[in-house]
């Protein structure tokens, strides 16, 4: 059913946003001259790397950097590629990986190899579904770029101070996942396009309608400043990716 459901939204997501992602990979073109689509490496279920389909938002070659996790100063972004990151555009195109079956309309987001490789063995049991487009986090953390702005090491801010949560999220969905937790997902997604305050309160609520934990539920607010956390399953702090 999970499937089915996918292969739909993903087909009228994709007759839906055709005209805008034809738009944007004209504007992208022009900008420069130079393949308005990004390919991004990602480990997806059970550990697979597949090439997860974005429209490009930065400069070519900007990944050579060695630099995964992305600021919303980050200068490697071009003036486009800040609207069309703002808006979320730059997703529309992963409906094309639901299709290949690489990916789900809700589910863990996909992590690089370099953050994977760095999984507790609790974490590990993120890969055992297919990773999606939206989830918990992708609501509660949509201010991603926010968060590491400034941010000397934006990797390692990311994994000490939104991978811990991200991380326990994914698995609270692995765990207690069902088809209307996913529309209700989707649902809220689209609402966080328009109104962040109302979509912090929904998933929030819904959290705790689920009876999650309570350390989730306080998370998911986001009224209070985030500090470096340890990833479920280690009570270590991240300071570097290397093992």
């Amino acid at each position: 059913m999970k499937r089915l459901i996918d292969i739909f939204i993903a087909l009228f997501g994709i007759i839906f946003t055709f005209p805008i992602i034809l738009f944007l990979l004209i504007l992208i073109w022009f900008q420069d001259n130079e393949n308005p689509l990004y390919i991004a490496e990602r480990i997806g279920h059970k550990g697979k790397v597949f090439k997860m389909i974005k429209l490009r938002t930065m400069f070519v070659n900007a990944d050579v950097s060695g630099v995964d996790s992305t600021s919303s100063n980050d200068k490697r972004i071009t003036n486009l590629g800040r609207i069309i990151r703002k808006l979320k555009l730059d997703e529309f195109t992963q409906f094309f990986n639901i299709l290949k079956g690489e990916m789900s309309f809700v589910g863990p987001r996909p992590n690089v190899k370099r953050d994977v490789k760095i999984y507790t063995h609790i974490e590990k049991r993120l890969l055992s579904i297919k990773p999606g487009i939206t989830d918990f986090s992708s609501v509660i953390f949509s201010d991603e770029g926010d968060i590491l702005k400034d941010k000397s090491d934006p990797d390692i801010a990311y994994n000490q101070l939104i991978r811990p949560w991200k991380s326990r999220l994914g698995l609270f969905y692995i765990d207690n996942s069902n088809i209307i937790i996913d529309l209700l997902l989707i649902l809220i997604t689209f609402i966080n396009i328009f109104s962040r305050k109302l979509s912090l309160n929904l998933i929030s609520s819904l959290l705790i309608l689920m009876k999650a934990p309570k350390n989730l539920i306080r998370i998911s607010k986001r009224n209070r400043k985030l500090k470096p956390f340890a990833p479920p399953g280690s009570d270590i702090i991240v300071t570097s990716r290397d093992l």
